[in-house]
C-alpha cells in the first residue's frame, strides 16, 4: 500500500499543470515579468500552489486522511488477528503431532487444513489491499476534480495561463507574490461540505 499523503501529492501536482487558462489580463494583477526584448503579450502568467500546505489546510485532504487511517488500521488489525489465530493453530498442531495424538491420516488431514487456510489468508491480504486501493484512487479522484473545477473557476477572474504546484524543491525558486496558496485554501474550504459517506466513516 502507498502512502497516501505521498499518492495525494502526485495526484495534486498532476491536476495543478492541468489548470491553465488564456482570460484577459486584470488591471489589479501583478504585472508578469517580461523577459527583454519579448512581446507582452507572449509572457506567460504564472501562479503556483502549495502542495504541503494544502492538504494540511483543506478539510476534504483532513477528513479523507482520516477514512483512509482508519481503514488502515482496520486491515492491519483484521490480518493481525487472524494470522495470529493461524499461528495457534499450527503451533496446536504441531504440538499434538509430536505428542503422537494424530493418526498419519488425520495429520495429514489437519496439515491439508491449515495449508488452505494460510492460502485464504494471503488471498484475503490481497483482497483488502486491493480494495484500499481502490478506495485510495476514488478519493484521488475526488481531490483531483475538488481542485481541477475550483482552479477554473478562479482563474476566470485571475487570467493565469498556468496554474503549478510546488511540492518540495521541486521548484528551486519561486516569488511569493506569484504565490496563491492561502486563496485556494480558502476558497476550497468554503465549497467544502463534507459528503455524508464521510461523516459516517468518521462516526465509526
Amino acid at each position: 500500500m502507498q502512502p497516501f499523503n505521498k499518492v495525494w501529492a502526485i495526484a495534486l501536482m498532476t491536476t495543478a499543470m492541468m489548470a491553465s487558462s488564456c482570460s484577459q489580463q486584470k488591471n489589479n494583477q501583478p504585472a508578469p515579468a517580461q523577459t527583454t526584448g519579448e512581446k507582452s503579450d507572449m509572457t506567460a502568467r504564472i501562479a503556483y500552489v502549495e502542495v504541503d500546505s494544502l492538504m494540511q489546510n483543506y478539510e476534504f485532504c483532513k477528513d479523507y486522511a482520516q477514512v483512509l487511517t482508519k481503514k488502515t488500521e482496520t486491515i492491519q488489525n483484521t490480518l493481525n488477528s487472524k494470522g495470529l489465530a493461524l499461528q495457534k493453530q499450527v503451533a496446536d498442531f504441531q504440538s499434538k503431532v509430536q505428542s503422537g495424538l494424530y493418526t498419519r491420516e488425520q495429520a495429514e488431514a489437519e496439515q491439508d487444513a491449515l495449508q488452505k487456510k494460510q492460502v485464504q489468508l494471503q488471498n484475503l491480504q490481497q483482497s483488502l489491499a486491493a480494495e484500499f486501493e481502490k478506495e485510495q484512487t476514488h478519493y484521488n479522484d475526488a481531490l483531483r476534480d475538488s481542485l481541477h473545477n475550483f482552479l477554473k473557476k478562479y482563474n476566470e477572474s485571475f487570467g493565469y495561463n498556468y496554474i503549478i504546484s510546488k511540492a518540495g524543491d521541486n521548484i528551486l525558486l519561486a516569488d511569493k507574490r506569484f504565490d496563491i496558496t492561502e486563496d485556494v485554501i480558502k476558497g476550497l474550504n468554503k465549497r467544502y461540505k463534507r459528503p455524508t459517506e464521510i461523516k459516517k466513516e468518521l462516526e465509526k
